[in-house]
C-alpha cells in the first residue's frame, strides 16, 4: 500500500499522534495540573526517569561522590513521563520545556534551577572542577563533543528509535534516512576513538559520560536492540570505549537510578542515600 500525505495549508492537532507516546504529545507548553515536587534534603534535587539523557546526569553525581565531594550528594525523584507528570506546575518551574531531567541546586540562599541535561553536566563541572578540562585547547575538546552529544543525538532517538522501535507503522523511508545516519555518526566516533582513548583525549570527560548512555548503549545491544541491524560489532573503537566506561561502578550506580523497567537488579526508582544501592 502506497502511503501518500498531502500536507494541509495550516498544520492542526486533531488527533492524537507519536505511537506509544502519544498520550503525551501535544504541541502546547505548560503546565497541565497543579503538584510541587518534593525536596529531600541534599544539596542538590533531580528530577529525572533512567532514560540515556536521564542517567547522564545520574553517572555525573555517582563519579563526583565516588571523588569523595560530598557537596554532591543528591536526591533523585522519579518522573513519570508516560503519567505525564513532566506537565506538573512545579517540574514546569524547573523545566519550562517539561523534558526530563530538571535540577535544583539548594546550597544557597536562593536556589537555582538548571535543565538540558548538557547544562547540568556543565554546571556540576564547573562547580566541582572535575571531568571538565581549564586549559585550552582541551577544554575546546571536550565541549565540543558534549555539544556534539546535543545535536547529533536527537536523529538517534527522535529520528532512528522513534521510527525503528516506538512508531505504530513501520515506513522505510524514515527508517533508512535514520539509520544511514546514525551509522555516520557511529563512524565519526569510532574514527575519532581509533587514535584516543576518550571522545576529547587521554582523560574521562563529561563528553563521554554525556556520550555513553546513547552510543555506548546501542552498541552494547541494550537501546532499541538495533545491534544487528545497524551492524553495530563493526564499530570495534566504540565498543573498546563503551566497554571501558560500563566497567566504572559510578557509572554502574548512575545506570541504575530512576530505572523501573528490565532486570530487577539494575532498578533503582529513587536515589536518596548511598545506601539505597545496598538494598
Amino acid at each position: 500500500m502506497s502511503h501518500i500525505y498531502t500536507p494541509p495549508k495550516v498544520w492542526s492537532w486533531d488527533k492524537q499522534s507519536g505511537g506509544k507516546f502519544a498520550a503525551i504529545n501535544r504541541p502546547i507548553a505548560g503546565a497541565t495540573h497543579d503538584k510541587e515536587l518534593p525536596i529531600g534534603k541534599h544539596p542538590f534535587q533531580l528530577y529525572s526517569l533512567g532514560t540515556p539523557n536521564g542517567v547522564k546526569v545520574t553517572i555525573m553525581f555517582e563519579e563526583l561522590l565516588a571523588l569523595g565531594h560530598k557537596d554532591a550528594e543528591y536526591d533523585a525523584w522519579l518522573i513519570n513521563i508516560g503519567e505525564g507528570q513532566q506537565f506538573s506546575s512545579g517540574f514546569v518551574e524547573v523545566n519550562p520545556n517539561s523534558k526530563i531531567p530538571a535540577l535544583m541546586d539548594r546550597r544557597g540562599a536562593e536556589p537555582v534551577r538548571i535543565f538540558e541535561s548538557g547544562a547540568m553536566l556543565m554546571y556540576l563541572a564547573e562547580t566541582f572542577n572535575e571531568f571538565l578540562p581549564t586549559a585550552i585547547p582541551e577544554r575546546s575538546e571536550c565541549l565540543s563533543w558534549l555539544f556534539w552529544q546535543m545535536g547529533s543525538t536527537p536523529f538517534l532517538g527522535g529520528g532512528f528509535g522513534h521510527f525503528y522501535a516506538y512508531a505504530p507503522e513501520k515506513y522505510e523511508y524514515p527508517i533508512n534516512r535514520f539509520a544511514m545516519e546514525v551509522k555516520r555518526q557511529l563512524d565519526v566516533l569510532d574514527q575519532t576513538l581509533a587514535n584516543r582513548e576518550y571522545l576529547a583525549g587521554d582523560n574521562y570527560s563529561i563528553a563521554d559520560i554525556a556520550t555513553h548512555p546513547w552510543y555506548g548503549t546501542l552498541v552494547s545491544g541494550s537501546l532499541y536492540s538495533a545491534q544487528e541491524f545497524l551492524d553495530v560489532a563493526s564499530y570495534t573503537n566504540v565498543i573498546r570505549w563503551a566497554e571501558q566506561i560500563q566497567e566504572r561502578p559510578a557509572v554502574q550506580r548512575g545506570l541504575r537510578v530512576n530505572r523501573v523497567w528490565g532486570d530487577e537488579s539494575r532498578q533503582l526508582a529513587e536515589r536518596h542515600n548511598a545506601s539505597d544501592f545496598e538494598d
